[in-house]
This record gives structure tokens, sequence and C-alpha cells, in this order.
């Protein structure tokens, strides 16, 4: 275990970017289980169709990834080691929802390339947070 030391000015401009974006992922998420009938009023019927066929346990999967990132997110800015896991089960749960969306559903299809654009991205910086995370607490960041 490392004695906790100071972080740097990059630690806290990305920890405050990783709080934006995750809260960016719960705001997606509330708002396609609160505001499911006005956002549909902007989809095509096969995407209407494609978001309607999703499982159940796809919208856990979302909550998961988004509240995880969230809480990650918060214990990086407080410097805690809890950051870790909770980046973790946030990755976990990203590459479980955007691997059966890209892989398992029909969405290249209703929405084009388009599909990959954001899942791969929001996989890119699951993947980055966490081993960011890990490498703060190595420097003694997190306690």
């Amino acid at each position: 275990m490392t004695t906790p030391t100071k972080p740097n000015t990059g630690f806290w401009i990305i920890a405050i970017i990783a709080l934006i974006w995750n809260c960016m992922g719960v705001f997606q998420f509330l708002s396609m289980s609160l505001m499911k009938e006005e956002l549909q009023q902007a989809m095509t019927v096969e995407q209407i169709a494609l978001v309607d066929s999703l499982p159940s346990w796809y919208t856990a999967v979302f909550a998961t990834a988004v509240f995880g990132g969230l809480l990650g997110s918060l214990f990086l800015l407080i410097r805690k080691r809890w950051a870790i896991p909770m980046f973790l089960i946030s990755l976990v749960a990203v590459l479980v929802q955007m691997l059966y969306w890209l892989l398992a559903t029909a969405a290249m299809d209703v929405y084009g390339t388009g599909a990959v654009v954001m899942p791969l991205l929001v996989i890119i910086v699951a993947i980055f947070l966490y081993y960011y995370s890990k490498g703060a607490a190595q420097k003694g960041w997190l306690r």
C-alpha cells in the first residue's frame, strides 16, 4: 500500500470530465426510462421497434453501467479506492450492454454505421477510467 500523495492537476481534470461524462450517461438512462414517449417521437418506426425489442435485463445492465460509472467518478473525486471496483463493475456492464447492442440486435441495419461510434467510445472511456483509477491508486492518489 502506498502513502497518499497529492494528485496533479491532470487528475482533477480527468475526474471532473469523468463525472460529467457519467452524469450524461445517467441522464441518457433516465431519459430512456422516464421520457420514452417523448424520445420516440423523434425516432423512426424501425428504431422504436429495435428499442422496444431489447430484453428487460438490458435496462438493468444499462443502469449498472451508468450508475457504477457515476459512483466511480464520485469516489475518484473524493480520492477513495472504491473508484476501482465501481469502474470495474461499470466496465463489465458497458461491455455486456454494448456488445449485445452491436452483435445481437439489428442496430447496424437500423442506424447504419453510426450505431458503432458511440458504443465504441463508451467502451474506450470505460476501459480508460478503470485503468486510470488503478494507476491513481498505485501513485497514492486514492486512499
